[in-house]
């Protein structure tokens, strides 16, 4: 049986405390009951888990004795190379995954061809189960002081102290620790003027520390770093974490007041929020180099990399430093006994990081009506209305009655708002100008040049002085004027109490999501492209005549005499390397209706039961690497309408029940030892059904030749078999 240990323990203590008494009365102190309250409690979370096996493939003995078997030399396999993938790849105990292919001498260069023999290498299964621990330590005080019974105090301090394992790399020699600390104070008064004046004031402190760091590994001549290495033919990754090494710190001030006033038949209410952050950061993409082929032979005979070749060179730390305020004013308005208005105003205010504004040290890269390289703008006109409408009817008879009940059995709320997101840091650190932060790709992925790694892989080069055109070369991201995601949101629900103990309710959810984040390429257009005029090659499904092929108007050799850069960024010097940028260009469609079926608890017995049938369309899920099952960057980065089409995150269908039964045994008897050591039991369950998370199926190569293979899809063969791929 898999290892489950798992442990939590604590302790609590609070009540009244000693209040001062300042001289007056015989005590100078005396109970705080009623007036001043402690409470304190300390926790220990401690789990630990063999966790779900992980499988790669990897060579058998017999597998390794051939790749060892192979002469190293100047045509021969890297023994650096060898030597790292011997001292951290596991041995597959038995040939259960076929064989991959290894030339017995160095494949040429620029196409990649074995010129001598291929050797097939037999490969097998490798599971190992990855451990799954965490220590963490909670501390929680309060203390709450009754001042008057017009004024009462808060007083909150958390600290939260965790330590688990970064399980993200492949193999388990590059897992390493991951500590992380939470601190939190607060303060809140609560303040009534008069009877229809009131306010709350809360000032908070909070501090976020988290690290990911890497292990001791280094590899031979990469400066004392190691990179990732990826082999497709093995789906193996070796080296740690590709987000690793990265540290953030976030120290958040806030200061947040509400006003509530009672004026006749008006409830207002008007506030704001804010928030002062302070928060220096670490993080280079790719900093230790991520070095992707197809196949190990590649590798091993340290060609270059001909899947992915990039690294990020630049300054740290970050800073995301920014100002944040949120205000709002609502006045729930009740026009007749049973309808009640709901009208209300948000403002949005984010500023644009610190770091973000390092942009302009780039603006000798700027061309005007191309792209202008200045501190973005923040944005600063984000109003959102709010409108609600409830009404309770009041029918006593005729179907209407039948239908809604008479006063406080049913209710019909309907409203409309408009909310702003929030833009995250990590988006900005992402997006650095070549004066502070660079990446580096391989010039050509279709070189297999040799002596790669030999040479350094990707090497950081030496502090560079700009020239307007050298700038331009090596500029690698652009962040535009600030345009934060918005959403649009109308609801419509109708509850109806049925009989003593049931009620139903029927809601209808539609969102609009406007100006979402999508990663993009903004230099970069597909060699085929048939949306932009680049037709490409038709795909056969099954063997073409030689006719048909001589009938094609096009050949690879034409398409591939394309360049895959934006003409009018190319002539204006922008062709070297990727230029990505963060833009407000996605939108997405939810709705979705739901029906439950709620009987409150009563004798003993609570049951919810609801179903939820949604539909959500969008054509950006994930602007960073936060998932595998869709790709963060678009297709073709210049026609983002292919994108529109079901979310990753549609869930179609959904239902959930739940209950709690109290057990009727010994709860009323009359002997006090059992009624509370057998009685007060229940007896609760959940149920979820819900439909399975789709996935885009992604082909792995760079179909449309725009030198970026992550984001191409798979060809669906309409007449193909049934669940099977190719």
């Amino acid at each position: 049986m898999p290892r489950s240990d798992f442990f939590r323990g604590g302790l609590n203590v609070g009540g009244p405390l000693p209040l001062p008494h300042f001289g007056e009365g015989p005590n100078s102190f005396f109970r705080g009951q009623d007036r001043l309250f402690f409470y304190a409690a300390y926790e220990r979370l401690q789990q630990g888990a063999a966790g779900s096996p992980g499988g790669i493939s990897t060579p058998t003995a017999a597998g390794f004795a051939i790749l060892n078997a192979l002469p190293s030399g100047a045509l021969g396999v890297s023994a650096v190379n060898r030597d790292i993938f011997n001292l951290y790849t596991p041995v597959a105990p038995v040939n259960d995954s076929g064989t991959i292919e290894v030339c017995s001498v160095r494949p040429t260069a620029l196409t990649g061809a074995c010129p001598g023999a291929l050797l097939a290498v037999p490969i097998g299964g490798v599971a190992f189960a990855a451990p799954n621990f965490l220590k963490q330590n909670n501390v929680v005080t309060n203390v709450d002081y009754n001042q008057s019974t017009k004024t009462t105090h808060r007083f909150r301090f958390n600290l939260t102290n965790f330590q688990t394992v970064d399980t993200a790399a492949f193999l388990p020699a590059f897992y390493v620790g991951l500590p992380g600390k939470q601190r939190l104070f607060s303060y809140s008064m609560f303040h009534t003027f008069t009877s229809n004046l009131s306010n709350e004031l809360r000032v908070a402190y909070r501090r976020s520390e988290s690290n990911i760091p890497v292990g001791p590994q280094t590899f031979p001549g990469l400066g004392g770093v190691f990179p990732n290495l990826g082999f497709e033919d093995l789906a193996l990754d070796i080296g740690p974490d590709g987000n690793a090494p990265q540290t953030g710190i976030e120290n958040n001030y806030q200061i947040v007041n509400n006003v509530t006033y009672l004026w006749g038949n008006h409830s207002f209410k008007f506030g704001g929020d804010f928030r002062k952050i302070i928060s220096p950061q670490s993080f280079v993409q790719r900093e230790r180099g991520d070095y992707q082929y197809s196949a190990l032979q590649y590798y091993l005979y340290d060609l270059s990399p001909d899947r992915l070749g990039e690294r990020s060179v630049g300054n740290s730390p970050y800073y995301g430093d920014q100002k944040v305020l949120y205000t709002y004013i609502q006045d729930d308005w009740r026009i007749r006994p049973n309808v009640t208005l709901n009208l209300g105003l948000n403002h949005s205010y984010q500023e644009v990081p610190k770091g973000a504004k390092l942009q302009a040290l780039n603006s000798i890269a700027s061309v005007p009506g191309l792209i202008e390289f200045n501190a973005p703008k923040t944005q600063l006109k984000n109003f959102g209305p709010k409108f609600g409408i409830a009404w309770s009817p009041n029918f006593t008879e005729g179907m209407l009655g039948s239908v809604f009940g008479s006063n406080g059995q049913s209710s019909v709320r309907a409203g409309f708002s408009m909310g702003y997101d929030y833009i995250f840091d990590n988006l900005y650190i992402l997006s650095l100008p070549p004066q502070a932060n660079t990446t580096i790709d391989v010039p050509d992925l279709n070189a297999f040049s040799p002596g790669f790694l030999a040479a350094g892989g990707i090497p950081i080069p030496p502090p560079a002085v700009f020239t307007p055109a050298s700038a331009r070369a090596a500029t690698s991201a652009f962040v535009p004027d600030q345009e934060v995601p918005y959403s649009l949101t109308w609801t419509l629900s109708i509850q109806r109490q049925l009989g003593t103990n049931w009620s139903f309710e029927a809601r209808y959810l539609g969102t609009r999501g406007i100006h979402l984040l999508t990663q993009n390429r903004l230099n970069r257009i597909g060699r085929v492209a048939p949306q932009l005029g680049r037709s490409g090659l038709p795909t056969f499904l099954s063997a073409p005549t030689q006719a048909q092929l001589d009938a094609l108007p096009l050949t690879l050799a034409i398409i591939n005499a394309r360049s895959n850069f934006v003409q009018r960024f190319a002539d204006a010097g922008f062709g070297g390397s990727n230029v990505i940028g963060f833009l407000s260009n996605g939108n997405s469609t939810y709705h979705g209706g739901s029906a439950s079926l709620i009987r409150r608890f009563s004798n003993g017995f609570q049951l919810t039961a609801a179903y939820t049938w949604s539909h959500l369309i969008d054509d950006t899920t994930a602007e960073v690497f936060s998932t595998v099952l869709s790709p963060r960057r678009v297709q073709e980065f210049q026609e983002l309408r292919q994108e529109r089409a079901d979310s990753a995150l549609d869930r179609r269908h959904r239902f959930v029940s739940s209950f709690i039964y109290e057990l009727p045994f010994f709860r009323n008897d009359s002997n006090k030892f059992l009624r509370t050591v057998l009685g007060g039991f229940n007896f609760a369950g959940t149920y979820t059904a819900e439909s399975g998370q789709k996935a885009t199926v992604l082909s792995g190569r760079d179909a449309n030749l725009n030198g970026d293979s992550a984001p191409d899809r798979t060809i669906r063969n309409p007449a193909g078999v049934r669940d099977t791929a190719s």
